[in-house]
């Protein structure tokens, strides 16, 4: 099967390896129908972190069920589903409190799989697939976009907003117009949020950004953020904080444009391990985030949400590509070109 892997920073290429099989009698074996790249995985392309050369890549997509091991009985051989990149068992203390990115079985084996493929064999299959209704037939192509952003995005997105328990009639402020802060967006009118400030200097993100939801829109950075965060808020702050960033700097402006007794819902991938805590703990804001809920939020939430046609995050994808040309896919990311590329495997 053709499938993308890592060579080098800079470089991906297309390869051959062999289809994949059942292992485990948790696992089931997805035929991919679209996959995309992540501001994420632009960390090791960039070379900012290592990675093994020569793995397969990508943790996001959308296929149709092909084979299933013994143990596996909630999806069987053509249904068609949301492959989230966490794979909750469903049972353990993690998954029953609703954390299922933080799944205590998670990994069953040490092999390194990719959603960027024709096949994925997909771990704790029998809980943490989403069964979409029908066929990818049934739906238009921007639905599929929509469907896609299911296995990561859109519920990254709302996992910040969750966390920094955003409710009815907040002030939010989004920190990052990536497609994390810009589902974050999204995830933030869907609780009720009655204005949403976008941290944003890009045009093409701020039109959708303002699309999506947002209010107002600050361009500037650091201090100068934070200034223009409490004029727009008369000197309060707001209510919660979505972090879709995860830079020293991002982090720092999160805290400090919170009002007294705010929440940061963080769920940028820190850069760098140390904070200053002193700033929560003289204005009480808190700190919650992390790896996102994606199955128990698009069960509980989010794939009514699309299927209802209430949200459209699939509009984060600005560029689409065929899967032999995965290198342009990260490249136009990598360069800002796009907001999120685009892979288009199957039909």
């Amino acid at each position: 099967m053709k499938t993308a892997v890592f060579i080098e920073p800079g470089k991906i290429d297309v390869q051959e390896l062999p289809k994949p099989e059942v292992k485990n009698p948790t696992d089931a074996v997805l035929k991919i129908v679209r996959a995309c790249v992540c501001g994420f995985d632009l960390w090791w392309y960039r070379g900012i972190n290592q990675r093994q050369a020569n793995t397969p890549v990508g943790h996001e997509a959308i296929g149709v069920v092909e084979s299933v091991g013994a143990e596996v009985t909630n999806v069987k051989p053509g249904d068609f589903v949301v492959a989230p990149f966490t794979h909750g068992c469903g049972h353990c203390a993690a998954c029953l409190a609703g954390f299922d990115g933080n799944c205590e079985n998670a990994q069953t084996d040490d092999e390194i799989v990719g959603y960027q493929g024709e096949y994925l064999r997909f771990r704790n299959a029998d809980w943490a697939l989403v069964k979409i209704p029908g066929q990818p037939s049934d739906y238009t192509d921007a639905q599929l976009n929509d469907l896609l952003t299911l296995s990561d995005v859109m519920a990254t997105g709302y996992h910040a907003a969750a966390t920094a328990e955003v409710k009815a009639g907040d002030t939010v402020v989004v920190m990052g117009d990536g497609a994390v802060g810009l589902c974050g967006i999204i995830a933030a009118k869907l609780r009720g949020a009655t204005r949403i400030i976008a941290m944003s200097r890009h045009e093409d993100r701020q039109r959708l950004a303002t699309e999506f939801g947002a209010t107002d829109i600050v361009a500037e950075r650091g201090d100068e953020a934070v200034a223009r965060v409490m004029v727009l808020t008369d000197g309060t702050g707001a209510d919660a904080v979505l972090e879709c960033v995860g830079t020293e700097q991002s982090v720092d402006t999160a805290v400090k444009v919170g009002r007294a007794g705010a929440v940061v819902g963080r769920v940028g991938v820190p850069q760098k391990a140390e904070m200053n805590t002193n700033n929560l703990f003289w204005k009480n804001i808190g700190l919650r985030g992390g790896i996102a809920s994606v199955t128990t939020y698009d069960r509980a939430v989010l794939l009514d949400a699309v299927l209802n046609g209430d949200i459209h995050p699939g509009k984060v994808f600005t560029k689409r590509f065929d899967l032999d040309d995965v290198q342009a896919a990260y490249e136009a990311m990598d360069h800002r070109e796009a907001i999120k590329s685009l892979l288009i495997v199957s039909d």
